[in-house]
């Protein structure tokens, strides 16, 4: 009888209780060789432990578990014991994946805690059931830790991180660091009279100021470094040092139990000037966005800048959610052209004093960064959502007086539709989203068309679709077709998908009933044909 070559994997999430003399990996281990041991009768062997100390079962970049699976693709291992399931993996996809990589070397599993057998349907059906309620356990408990975050930080707790310059850490809560401090406030006053964050960076080195040093739970020095650009913004943005908690992600602020370092006022100053220097916007180069800040999606998720950098170009996104980036430049794009609509508009149902500055800011003649302080100052917030792209606009005349012409007035009234509130506006903006960039007939386009331009898109393409039609029908042959206008015969296919598309369903594409991209009308033509 071959010789079983039995290997023992052990994993513990966390390092609470590693300490102890005898801890949980101790434990897994001696129950799996017990195991191992009884049976002997059938030739089983125990080789060696693969131990994952402190690492989550929801990854597979787990130094021991690499290893493990390297050594079975050697074939040093035939089966692998562990107490529960959950300790291999705790997600259903990763766990799939080695079941397959263990097939693949015919090397067994064996959970001694949670008796099956995997070379029957029943015993895979109790493991994906088992696997499935481990999995469901994780998320529970994330979810447990992030409510107990938010609820804390709702009381005003901190909990935890890296400490901010200013602050020492003691039981647990935020000390002021009197020294510190005084570097801090020293930091608010000295932006307000330089009003450039990159100069300040400059004076904070020249003046001995540094990041916040600290001594870790491990005992590492941390920080102590140079303060960065970046850095230096996050730190005058800090609403720490007013006092208040701030959790990021739900966007709320509450009273902290550590005492402020600056007044409400001082911060107020420099926000308002991080807000309107010119010289700033984040560095007036980083972040170019119009709607940096401003643009949510329908479930009120703030919209962030994602950069893509290539070799021969830099490309900006606005990212909210998983799967779904819209490139910066045909958003700002919309937004500029409906702004520049908006200040030819029929504007007496606004309040007088607005309409009137509306009408003095001379758009032709504004400079490409006063166009986008202009639209930063009266765009309060924008939301995309399908099909749509709904702006609200702040039309106080504090907020358009810096950008008035006094000799101008603007005599255009064009017709346009929106809403308003004193001196709230709201604008719709139908638009259609592409998840693919580039088209043949608009390179420079993007993945968001306004409704006039994907219909401009959807006309052309109708258009070379019964061009193809009448080509093919006259010669009958595809690929003669496709050598004619330089194309391939799959492009020439999909376009005769087109061609021939129910006469009903053209009508509706043409009249704007069924809404539908480019791209989609060309790779899922016959959905549009039933």
């Amino acid at each position: 009888m071959p010789v079983i070559k039995c290997a023992v994997y052990v994993r513990k999430s966390t390092e609470h209780g590693l300490e102890q003399e005898f801890n949980s990996l101790l434990n897994q281990e001696e129950s799996c060789k017990a195991y191992i041991a009884s049976q002997a009768f059938n030739n089983w062997e125990y080789v060696r432990t693969y131990t994952d100390a402190a690492i989550s079962g929801g990854t597979m970049d787990r130094p021991a578990l690499k290893q493990m699976l390297e050594d079975i693709s050697k074939g040093l291992i035939n089966t692998v014991v562990v107490y529960k399931v959950d300790r291999l993996s705790r997600s259903i996809l990763d766990f799939h994946n080695m079941m397959k990589y263990f097939d693949k070397y015919n090397c067994n599993f064996v959970s001694i805690t949670q008796a099956f057998d995997t070379s029957t349907s029943m015993g895979k059906l109790t493991l994906n059931m088992l696997l499935s309620f481990a999995q469901f356990e994780r998320e529970v408990a994330s979810e447990r830790v992030r409510d107990k975050i938010r609820a804390s930080k709702a009381k005003g707790l901190w909990m935890g991180g890296n400490p901010p310059l200013g602050y020492d850490i003691k039981d647990k809560k935020l000390v002021v660091n009197e020294m510190e401090a005084q570097q801090v406030k020293q930091l608010f006053e000295k932006y307000l009279e330089l009003q450039s964050v990159k100069r300040l960076v400059q004076y904070a080195e020249a003046q001995g100021i540094y990041s916040k040093k600290w001594i870790s739970k491990k005992g590492n020095q941390k920080g102590g470094n140079k303060i960065s650009l970046m850095g230096m913004h996050r730190l005058l943005r800090d609403m720490t040092y007013i006092g208040q908690i701030a959790h990021k992600k739900a966007n709320t602020f509450a009273k902290g139990e550590q005492d402020a370092i600056i007044s409400k006022d001082l911060f107020n100053q420099v926000q308002q000037a991080l807000k309107n220097n010119s010289n700033n916007k984040t560095e007036s180069h980083r972040s170019p966005n119009l709607l940096s800040g401003k643009l949510f999606n329908s479930q009120g998720e703030r919209f962030i800048n994602q950069v893509k950098t290539n070799k021969n170009h830099t490309k900006i996104h606005y990212y909210a959610q998983k799967g779904l980036f819209i490139p910066a430049a045909p958003v700002d794009e919309v937004v500029s052209n409906t702004i520049s609509e908006f200040l030819n508009a029929d504007l007496s149902h606004l309040p007088p004093d607005s309409a009137s500055a509306l009408k003095s800011v001379n758009w032709a003649a504004l400079s490409g960064i006063k166009k986008r302080d202009f639209i930063q100052a009266i765009v309060d917030k924008a939301i995309f959502s399908n099909n749509q792209l709904i702006i609200y606009l702040d039309i106080s005349p504090n907020s358009v007086r810096p950008f008035i012409t006094d000799v101008y007035v603007n005599q255009s009234s064009s017709p346009m539709e929106f809403i308003t509130n004193e001196y709230t506006v709201t604008i719709n903006v139908p638009v259609v989203f592409r998840r693919y960039a580039n088209t043949k007939f608009s390179k420079a386009k993007s993945s968001l068309l306004t409704i006039t331009e994907n219909n401009n898109l959807i006309v052309k393409a109708f258009a070379t679709a019964w061009r193809y039609r009448e080509m093919y029908e006259e010669c009958g042959d595809v690929d003669t077709v496709a050598r004619k206008v330089g194309s391939t015969p799959r492009t020439i296919y999909k376009y005769l998908d087109i061609a021939y598309m129910n006469p009903k369903r053209v009508n509706q594409i043409l009249d704007g009933t069924i809404i539908c991209t480019y791209k989609n009308l060309l790779n899922d033509s016959k959905q549009y044909s039933l």
